[in-house]
């Protein structure tokens, strides 16, 4: 069977968005997945099926996390074979972009050409995105938190539901099931 990576929004995100990973476990289990796990605290489950359709597992986790914790939870889910590629691409090579951080920011979809406008007026010399399939790569040459953005003006920007990962997160996932 596949093995699948799911991400999700806003996990342990505040107060209000308290999840244990037992309780993620035992609701990805509940929708017949095997070998589930969770990875750090923040949303990440990796788990095998044999469904194909990325789309509707992604809908069905959704429709389960709502109805186990009440509240709506955007998933994205990867491939093995999409993480490794997430994993090992360096976006950001030029001299101008040595020294930061790099993030991965996860969609569901491709970024329409309007979207990739307003992304690219967000970048400044802290901050740097390159767009590649459904992920936006986030350069970042100060720490987390004192960059010049927050995600606000990201979810402008995007118009469309995401979650963020570092490549460090991204490169661990693999180095432990792939």
């Amino acid at each position: 069977m596949p093995w699948f990576f799911a991400f999700l929004r806003a996990i342990n995100a505040g107060q209000r968005r308290a999840v244990k990973m037992h309780v993620l476990r035992q609701t990805f289990e509940s929708l017949g997945f095997s070998t589930v796990a969770t990875f750090l605290g923040s949303g990440n489950v990796t788990f095998e099926t044999g469904a194909k359709d990325v789309r509707a597992l992604e809908r069905k986790i959704e429709r389960k996390l709502q109805q186990t914790l009440g509240y709506s939870v955007p998933v994205f889910i990867r491939t093995n074979q999409e993480l490794k590629k997430i994993a090992a691409l360096e976006p950001f090579k030029d001299s101008r972009h040595q020294g930061g951080d790099v993030n991965v920011i996860l969609l569901v979809n491709n970024l329409d050409e309007t979207s990739k406008a307003k992304l690219k007026t967000l970048g400044t010399e802290t901050d740097g995105f390159r767009v590649h399939g459904r992920e936006v790569y986030w350069w970042r040459r100060k720490r987390p938190g004192t960059s010049l953005y927050s995600t606000v003006p990201l979810t402008k920007a995007l118009s469309q539901p995401f979650t963020i990962r570092s490549t460090t997160t991204m490169r661990r996932l693999v180095a432990k099931w792939l």
